[in-house]
């Protein structure tokens, strides 16, 4: 069953005239006679009783009538939805984003979002990196953000690079000293959030080296607990600088310089799945981060 059979069908029935529904749908009437002839053949009754120049729907037809009409209906609705949300910014967006980033970067993002775009709403989902990446894959969100990680079917694009600082307890002798050795900072009490994280690596990797382990004493599962027991003076830690950034301003916390030869920054990036097209909203969100990190999606077309 084809919709331009229903659309003749309709047409005809509203018209009582074959002549008069061909001229108004610009077909030939022989045209129309045999959408509607086929639409008969292939439900097995006949819809129209022909009469002379006219016709005039039977039983069958008229119980007919009502299915064809909403499934015009539907496929009426269903254009024009199509054809508004591709103008349209307006929607639901969905995001994926690491801890870190979802607590201390995404929510400049988003206010900015929503100040260009009122109507669109978001979804929001926090876990780890890994965690982001196969909610990419799978297409369970539309955008992530995340640290620097690849996948064949996901585009990912650099934003910026995250600085890990060592943080102390301001009256820590680490806070009066000019400069401070890997060594040393290996000695101290540790406060551990992120195992698995690159910073903690280097630390691990400095400190064999040395010939030293890393004493640590609290593994932690939050930022937010780790720069509270830091507060306390219950030791130290590496914490993204964003997130550390009104503590340092406070006096609560703070950050200490281990020189440029020991940088270690963690690169933050958006990831979207590969596709052809996109959304309105994915678009806009990506017009909110070029705005923001000078960044270009050129591989970023409408939907």
């Amino acid at each position: 069953m084809e919709l331009t059979q229903l659309e003749a069908f309709l047409e005809a029935a509203r018209r009582g005239s074959f002549h008069k529904a061909a001229k108004a749908l610009y077909l030939a009437q022989p045209s129309l006679s045999a959408r509607v002839r086929s639409l008969e053949d292939e439900l097995g009754v006949p819809l129209f009783e022909r009469q002379g120049r006219g016709v005039r729907l039977t039983d069958m037809g008229k119980r007919f009538m009502p299915f064809a009409q909403r499934a015009m209906d539907s496929v009426r609705d269903g254009r024009e939805f199509i054809t508004t949300s591709r103008f349209s910014s307006g929607g639901v967006l969905t995001i994926a984003s690491a801890r870190g980033i979802g607590a201390y970067t995404l929510p400049a993002i988003l206010a900015k979002l929503r100040s260009l775009h009122p109507d669109i709403k978001t979804h929001i989902n926090v876990g780890r990196s890994r965690d982001v990446m196969d909610m990419v894959v799978k297409e369970e969100t539309q955008v992530g953000f995340a640290r620097d990680l690849t996948h064949p079917d996901v585009v990912t694009t650099h934003l910026y690079d995250e600085d890990i600082v060592l943080v102390t307890h301001p009256k820590h002798r680490f806070a009066k000293a000019k400069s401070v050795e890997i060594t040393e900072v290996a000695q101290e009490p540790f406060i551990l959030y992120d195992p698995g994280s690159n910073y903690f690596q280097f630390l691990e990797r400095v400190s064999k080296q040395a010939g030293i382990a890393p004493q640590v004493e609290m593994r932690l599962d939050s930022i937010d607990a780790t720069k509270r027991m830091v507060e306390l003076g219950l030791g130290i830690s590496f914490l993204p600088a964003s997130g550390i950034r009104r503590e340092v301003e406070q006096g609560s916390i703070a950050q200490i310089s281990l020189g440029p030869e020991y940088r270690v920054v963690l690169p933050t990036c958006v990831l979207v799945r590969r596709q052809q097209h996109y959304t309105p909203q994915v678009l806009s969100l990506m017009e909110v981060l070029q705005a923001m990190y000078k960044k270009e999606f050129p591989s970023l077309k409408r939907a």
